[in-house]
């Protein structure tokens, strides 16, 4: 009996490895189909991206037809970012359209004052409870209304919006802190305390260093301090100072995001931003943009927000859109043909010979020499002779200083571009007065350049 046991035993070891034998061929040959898959496609679109340019390695994981990823085209997102004050209420503290050119590697961010006026009524003769009714972020409606918003903004702007993205506070929280914060550079001192309605205490303190989550959320909420001042008016202030703040840090954070270190953590920023939207995106669209993304130089967004004046209606402060403005604001961010240098956008300047070549040719008609360039300077510094050093040493150079005079403090020093002059002309002024910071935009005030002098000068 026992020697039939062994026997059996024997055969059932004999059987094991032959099952065992085979399991392994058939994931050898599995895996060696896989690869030789992978491989062809791989090279597919290798010889696609020649003319096309993005990523094939992350094309072929995603097992996308290289034909198709020929005919993807530009993308415009609504993204609502929405934060709560109390008893559930939320609200929009930014609204803003996302727009992303795959072929021509452009991105687009465009900043909407939440308190636009979209009325139909004539708003010297509208009611409060009118006015407050149709301001865009109350279109939102606690979140419940987002179709209606999605409209609205379509509708101020002529923008076909494709899809929207709702995140809450709480996102950008957890993505900050996911990728060890982001090194910003804090325009002013901001100090503010809501502790009633919000629960909600800024406190930071001007110039560059590392912003974790919390002091994020304190960045992008932040309008104005306890003592009613704000950002200076150069830089927009209010509203308009804090729609830029979040689109310079949103900037910032996607070119800190794409290093290789947090590129290692891109699993767990994928889980952290799904868990914390709501989206009409599907993922089968979203697809298509990942290996083309992957390609995207962060030098590329071009940034403004939709022009036009407060106004105090019955009231009521609104915000009343300038409609030929925003035509050419939006002209300029979201044609297929967008430019890397427009008069309105903020964006870092690209001294590349191509996108230099552009911004010649689409400001060529505006252009003057330097000794016809008009410049303003407001001095940010508590020296007040070196305004006047500065004046000398710009007049020296052919520049007419037209504007003189004292600004809010500011750390940093900053050359604005009024009126779209080439990259020729920023980079002579920045070396005059040896200054790196560079933005633009179309409120000109009838000069060509606008020089903040920062603490940090010399």
């Amino acid at each position: 009996m026992k020697k039939n046991t062994k026997g059996k035993d024997k055969k059932k070891k004999s059987i094991g490895r032959v099952i065992l034998r085979i399991i392994l061929v058939i994931l050898l040959i599995a895996i060696i189909g896989y690869g030789i898959w992978f491989a062809i496609n791989y090279f597919k679109h290798k010889t696609v991206t020649e003319e096309y340019h993005y990523d094939p390695l992350s094309a072929t994981a995603l097992g996308i037809d290289p034909e198709k990823l020929k005919t993807v085209g530009r993308i415009n997102l609504l993204v609502l970012g929405e934060s709560g004050i109390g008893d559930g209420y939320k609200l929009t503290d930014s609204i803003m359209i996302v727009s992303y050119n795959p072929q021509t590697q452009q991105a687009s961010l465009l900043s909407i004052p939440r308190d636009t006026y979209i009325g139909k009524k004539d708003r010297n003769s509208a009611t409060q409870n009118y006015l407050m009714s149709y301001k865009m972020n109350a279109a939102y409606r606690n979140g419940e209304n987002i179709p209606e918003t999605v409209e609205r903004v379509s509708e101020l702007t002529g923008v076909d919006i494709d899809n929207y993205i709702l995140i809450d506070t709480d996102a950008i929280i957890k993505i900050v802190d996911a990728i060890g914060g982001v090194t910003f550079n804090v325009p002013i001192d901001m100090d503010y305390d809501d502790g009633d309605s919000q629960d909600l205490h800024i406190h930071l303190q001007a110039g560059e260093q590392l912003i974790d989550g919390p002091k994020a959320e304190q960045l992008l909420r932040f309008r104005h301090n306890n003592d009613g001042t704000s950002y200076p008016e150069e830089y927009g202030d209010n509203d308009l100072g804090r729609m830029r703040t979040q689109r310079e840090f949103i900037k910032e954070t996607l070119k800190q995001l794409v290093r290789f270190e947090n590129v290692t953590k891109f699993l767990d920023i994928f889980s952290i931003v799904f868990d914390n939207i709501k989206t009409d995106l599907t993922m089968d669209t979203a697809k298509y943009y990942i290996p083309y993304a992957f390609k995207f130089d962060m030098e590329n967004i071009v940034s403004d927000f939709v022009p036009g004046t407060p106004e105090l209606c019955n009231g009521v402060w609104i915000y009343v859109a300038n409609k030929a403005e925003t035509k050419e604001v939006v002209e300029a961010l979201f044609t297929d043909a967008v430019p890397t240098e427009t008069s309105t956008q903020e964006t870092t300047n690209n001294t590349s010979e191509q996108t230099a070549t552009q911004t010649t040719n689409t400001s060529s008609t505006t252009n003057k020499t330097s000794s016809g360039l008009k410049v303003e300077l407001l001095n940010g510094t508590e020296t007040t002779s070196i305004t006047e050093k500065i004046k000398e040493k710009l007049e020296k150079e052919g520049y007419q200083v037209t504007k003189t005079g004292q600004t809010t403090s500011t750390s940093n020093s900053l050359i604005i571009n009024r009126t779209m002059q080439s990259n020729t002309e920023q980079d002579k002024i920045k070396n005059v007065l040896s200054i790196s910071n560079l933005s633009s935009s179309s409120n000109n005030s009838g000069v060509d350049f606008t020089v903040i002098i920062g603490k940090d000068y010399k």
